[in-house]
């Protein structure tokens, strides 16, 4: 199959600060091995992306690293702190694609309010990380049978859909464009379908984990299945397949969050949140959504290449004549043992080490060069 290159609106990349976590260079390596040309970074590294200079020193990063296009994405608010917004204009004027708090909620409505005002006017959508930090509280798992019964502390979906229906309503009131991060929960699904058939600009993302995993992943208390938001029902997941079939969810993405072997070899409610997936999200969509016909593989191939793309306001995603040649190739029958010891990703955080996957990256072309090729890099084994 050869097709556009694959494109992630929703990519930690960690530098600057979290170098032992991931670099620029590390993770652009994952991405063009993953069959991803271009990926969209959020701000919340250490210190944050919330002013011109870290949105520059991003790009240029990117730049010299020579793997994967890097879109970067500003902070809403001035050290993600929550308490006054960034200069966005001028974070957009350097290069930021959109503007978020990811990692974190724009708490304050008024914030959101004024930042969707501005954001409306620049052409470029607010990215919601849609949580309410105080029926968050401090859980660590969806809040449901299984948590009871395993003893961790839960999070109910309503607290991402609670956040999803405010910031559908401000969108509504000032017009701009809220794009809901990482969505799971069906309740959430549902409020984005009808904000939709209302005419409000609203988009959505979810990532391949909640397609393919559920709160009872959790049993064995395996820190690699901690994630933010967390894993739910399979009644959530069957409305996030749903979603995505009937276009209430835009895009795909993978919510690529590295940390550090030591950092997840802790108990439970220490690890913190996040898996990779910048090297297996293909596989498991299409294990997800094209083995199970939910989805046709020309139909998946426009949810990873022009949908993202269009969410950002960008161009591209086509083969069309005259476009940048970022192209992927991938043999869609080959099946492949996912070795997070062999991952370009500094992170092995994964819950799919072991799994079999359809779907290997046979080679990655951007801007009309070869930045991956997997015969080479056995050869060179």
């Amino acid at each position: 199959m050869v097709c556009p290159g694959l494109v992630d609106i929703h990519v930690h990349l960690r530098e600057p600060g979290q170098e032992d976590k991931e670099t620029i260079e590390t993770g652009t390596l994952a991405a063009v091995r993953g069959g991803f040309t271009a990926v969209a970074c959020m701000p919340n590294t250490e210190p944050p992306l919330d002013d011109r200079p870290r949105i520059e020193f991003v790009s240029r990063r990117a730049r010299e690293a020579g793997h994967a296009r890097v879109y970067p994405i500003g902070a809403v608010t001035v050290g993600q702190a929550g308490e006054r917004l960034t200069e966005i204009e001028d974070l957009v004027d350097a290069g930021a694609v959109a503007v978020t708090d990811d990692g974190k909620p724009v708490r304050n409505a008024e914030l959101m309010r004024r930042a969707l005002e501005i954001t409306r006017e620049l052409a470029v959508p607010v990215i919601e990380h849609a949580e309410d930090p105080d029926l968050k509280g401090d859980g660590v798992m969806h809040e449901g049978w299984t948590s009871t019964r395993i003893g961790l502390k839960g999070i109910p979906d309503v607290a991402e859909s609670s956040m999803v229906a405010r910031d559908v309503l401000l969108a509504e009131l000032t017009r701009g464009h809220v794009h809901v991060a990482h969505v799971s929960a069906a309740r959430s699904v549902e409020i984005i379908r009808k904000a939709k058939a209302r005419g409000i600009r609203v988009t959505a993302e979810t990532a391949p984990h909640y397609l393919v995993l559920t709160d009872e992943a959790l049993e064995g208390y395996d820190t690699r299945f901690k994630m933010n938001p967390p894993l739910r029902s399979t009644r959530d997941q069957e409305a996030l397949i749903e979603g995505i079939v009937d276009g209430t969810l835009d895009c795909l993405a993978t919510d690529h969050a590295p940390h550090t072997e030591i950092e997840k070899d802790n108990d439970f409610d220490s690890a913190p949140f996040g898996i990779v997936g910048l090297e297996t999200a293909l596989g498991v969509y299409l294990k997800a959504l094209v083995v199970p016909r939910h989805l046709t593989l020309p139909e998946l191939i426009e949810r990873m290449t022009v949908r993202p793309l269009r969410v950002l306001g960008r161009p591209g995603g086509t083969l069309a004549p005259g476009g940048a040649a970022d192209v992927t190739v991938f043999d869609p029958e080959a099946r492949w043992i996912v070795d997070p010891r062999q991952f370009a990703s500094k992170g092995r955080n994964t819950p799919f080490g072991g799994w079999e996957l359809p779907g290997r990256v046979l080679l990655t072309i951007v801007g009309g060069h070869v930045v991956y090729n997997a015969g080479a890099e056995a050869a060179a084994r």
